[in-house]
């Protein structure tokens, strides 16, 4: 049993059919990442596991509950987090109260969202430095550094990332996959939405690509590599 399971998930937004039957598992310790174009379905994905956006058809589980019609805090507390596309920082916020409102859901249990501040200080050494800065105020490789540690003070059994390089420079691109790397590696199973197929490709267990709200193909990390129709669609080549 898979520790995160997707079975037939079918959503949509009003008439427009946004996920077209969408069944996918992640197992425990893995990277796994869907790839495909804009509208594809990939942050669907991601908010309709979340319970954000709410399936009108199939299951979603988690280590074998049904989390599918779950409100957004309860799978939270289930273990799923999610650091979004676009970072959406609480830009008035400092960097350590953004921090704490990722933990609202461990409420009473104030030792160990001390300890998830020292591991995100730890990963995030920069965060530590700024942590009575506002958070709009910080670079938007920081910003991303930010949700990223927002999202593990929920000290999630699955974290979901949505575009975590977008709008960053190769090097902080290089960086956050770094973390991601040492992340996966210390334990925290991960499914990651990423526009750099390359990068995502080759730190990644598996992959799905979806088209239209459909999955069309999905194999190993390195399996996705040689395919010629990714290494046309995504990664540039003839």
């Amino acid at each position: 049993m898979a520790l995160l399971e997707v079975h037939d998930i079918h959503t949509y937004y009003g008439s427009i059919h946004a996920l077209r039957g969408i069944t996918m598992n992640v197992e425990q310790g893995e990277i796994v990442t869907l790839l495909g174009g804009n509208g594809a379905g990939k942050s669907s994905t991601l908010n309709t596991i979340c319970g954000i956006v709410r399936a009108q058809h199939g299951t979603i589980l988690l280590d074998g509950v049904d989390i599918t019609h779950l409100p957004p805090h309860e799978i939270v507390k289930m273990g799923v987090t999610q650091a979004p596309e676009g970072r959406r920082v609480f830009a008035r916020m400092t960097v350590h109260e953004n921090l704490d409102l990722g933990a609202y859901s461990r409420a009473g249990d104030r030792s160990g969202i001390e300890r998830s501040f020292e591991l995100v200080y730890e990963t995030f050494p920069r965060l530590k430095e700024r942590r009575n800065q506002l958070s709009g105020t910080l670079s938007g490789g920081e910003q991303q550094m930010l949700a990223i540690g927002r999202a593990l003070m929920a000290n999630p059994r699955v974290l979901l990332l949505d575009e975590p390089s977008l709008g960053l420079a190769p090097i902080l691109v290089h960086e956050i996959f770094e973390v991601i790397r040492r992340l996966n590696q210390a334990g925290t199973t991960i499914l990651l939405v990423e526009q750099n197929a390359h990068v995502a490709l080759h730190i990644c267990t598996r992959g799905y690509v979806l088209q239209t709200g459909e999955i069309v193909l999905a194999g190993t990390g390195k399996e996705l590599l040689a395919n010629e129709m990714v290494r046309a669609a995504y990664l540039g080549e003839n």
